[in-house]
């Protein structure tokens, strides 16, 4: 594996992670929120497929520099910035694949440049709020006070969620009977989520404040619509963070996406089903 470290335009840089089989086809994953990019969701369905696995941290997470303040964070922008750590490295077209939040980033990606996008997955994304309803009313309460400033939403943000940067909660990722299955059928699991999660919090708070920032407070900013390449969301069928009617909502708006509900699965399942995720985008 190899880490890289590029230049932003605007001074930021952004922390890579490069790992695989460097002759393989490269797959980009778009880490969740929380998240980094130090997360294989299955080393050895990995190595069985033989792919590149190439993740990226958003600004805020890990080595990637956070966004200034009074600068509001957008998913095109999250999106620009896998794609220029894609041109850096020279990859060509990627299997661009998002778990939650990640997912629209991955879109997003495939949107502005399909040149880059041979397949997307979508895994476990939660769609918007208005199409879905999924988030708490009280938090609704406090979106709406953050539009009134968003140059600053994210800085508010970031010390709202101090107290819960603790990379022992996995739960933040995996809640409910069927993950915590999953997590007690393979202890690995919630090693892996646990380091990906200390790295995600060397910062603190800023990279997960940035990201709810950026699919609350500002547009989403991009269309799913305009998405060419061939498209899977896999879902949970008990998902109790993210349910299967979010994949439907994706289903509906990506052009001949197909929509993969695996029972009994909850939201860990891009690490218990990431073999197939990886067949998908093959």
């Amino acid at each position: 594996m190899t880490e890289h470290r590029i230049d932003r335009p605007d001074g930021r840089s952004l922390a890579i992670h490069d790992a695989g089989d460097p002759a393989g086809p490269v797959v980009a994953l778009c880490h969740p929120a929380p998240g980094s990019r130090l997360l294989d969701p299955d080393p050895a369905a990995t190595a069985a497929a033989g792919v590149r696995l190439v993740s990226v941290d958003r600004p805020g997470y890990g080595g990637s520099t956070p966004i200034p303040d009074g600068t509001v964070p957008t998913i095109p922008a999250f999106a620009d910035d896998m794609a220029a750590a894609l041109d850096a490295l020279g990859t060509g077209p990627a299997a661009l694949v998002g778990w939650s939040a990640g997912g629209r980033i991955a879109l997003a990606v495939a949107g502005r440049r399909p040149d880059l996008a041979r397949a997307v997955a979508v895994v476990g994304t939660p769609a918007p709020n208005d199409a879905v309803p999924w988030i708490p009313d009280a938090y609704l309460a406090q979106i709406d006070q953050l539009r009134a400033d968003p140059g600053h939403a994210t800085g508010v943000m970031t010390q709202a969620l101090a107290p819960t940067t603790d990379p022992a909660a996995v739960g933040v990722l995996g809640a409910g009977p069927a993950d915590e299955d999953a997590l007690g059928a393979d202890p690995s699991r919630r090693a892996r989520l646990e380091a990906m999660l200390a790295e995600g919090f060397a910062q603190g708070a800023a990279g997960v404040a940035a990201d709810i920032v950026s699919y609350t407070v500002a547009d989403w900013g991009f269309d799913p619509g305009a998405v060419a390449a061939p498209t899977t969301a896999f879902y949970g069928g008990a998902d109790e963070i993210v349910t299967p009617a979010h994949g439907e909502w994706y289903a509906g708006q990506v052009p001949g996406a197909r929509l993969r509900t695996v029972p009994g699965e909850g939201h860990l399942v891009a690490m218990t089903r990431w073999g197939e995720v990886l067949a998908a985008v093959a």
